[in-house]
């Protein structure tokens, strides 16, 4: 009977536990997810170092610390980041579709221009500098080696290739430098928040593939958007942009990105990774 007992516990602890972690997490909004991923991280670290305490293991205990220390240095960077405090995005802000209504039909009559894969190659061929801006959309379409591929075609013809990461593009800390890492993409190419800001006004065309959010300027000029005082990438600076996108559909924050109606910027539609491609075709015809 006793050892019943205990199963019983054990089960009700866990159940307990699943239902804390998922009333936990649900509330907060998808544009947040990085910075939860590191503070649940930091929070695993802890558990191991508790559990090293309890069974008295050196190992657990150290290991833990460390993991518990890394994510909680990681989760602050990250808040600070998005210009934000860890207890704004606990209790949930971003992702909210109410608060993104009104910007969508403020935008519902603008019509977004369109860009030919033709006419984006040659803008890109004959282009000084070029600069890529991933996001999940990357991510999803497994595009990282492709756009490495238009990254190796332009510079064999002189043009200058940079990335711009985003502290929090992607889905988890550092997202974005371990797809481009796996695409060979060299390390000084990558640039953070305040270098490619710096570097958009020098640039002849931005390619963004598969980011929302992190380039969206309701966060700079519109008071009520949920995302308002979120540091972004400036890239309406650059002369001109090209959005690869499946659809007008808001990003995670629930949102219209009026970048997509900007006069210096012009869309694909389709797959990100189909998208590159045929670019790749056409880039190989000059």
């Amino acid at each position: 009977q006793g050892s019943e007992a205990g199963i019983l516990l054990a089960v009700g602890v866990m159940l307990l536990s699943l239902v804390y972690g998922v009333s936990f997490v649900v509330p907060i909004g998808g544009a947040d997810m990085p910075v939860v991923i590191s503070l649940l991280n930091s929070f695993s670290g802890l558990s191991a170092a508790s559990a090293g305490l309890i069974y008295n293991n050196n190992i657990m205990i150290v290991g833990g610390i460390l993991v518990g220390a890394s994510g909680t240095i990681l989760t602050v960077l990250m808040c600070e980041a998005m210009n934000r405090s860890l207890l704004n995005v606990l209790i949930g802000g971003f992702g909210g579709g109410a608060s993104g209504s009104s910007s969508r039909g403020a935008a519902g009559e603008q019509v977004a221009k369109e860009v030919s894969y033709s006419d984006a190659a040659i803008q890109l061929f004959y282009s000084r500098a070029v600069m890529f801006v991933p996001g999940y959309g990357l991510a999803v379409a497994q595009a990282q080696k492709v756009c490495k591929e238009v990254d190796d075609i332009l510079e064999a013809n002189g043009v200058q290739v940079s990335y711009a990461i985003h502290p929090v593009a992607g889905r988890m800390p550092g997202h974005m430098n371990v797809l481009l890492a796996e695409a060979d993409v060299p390390y000084p190419k990558l640039l953070d928040l305040e270098d490619a800001n710096s570097a958009l006004k020098d640039t002849d065309v931005v390619i963004i593939v598969g980011a929302n959010d992190v380039v969206n300027p309701a966060a700079l000029d519109d008071p009520g958007s949920p995302i308002y005082g979120m540091p972004v990438l400036n890239v309406w600076d650059a002369k001109s942009v090209i959005v690869l996108k499946r659809s007008m559909s808001p990003g995670y924050a629930g949102i219209q990105n009026q970048l997509f109606f900007h006069e210096r910027t012009k869309m694909l539609f389709g797959d990100a990774k189909d998208s590159l491609q045929k670019l790749v075709a056409e880039l190989k015809k000059m």
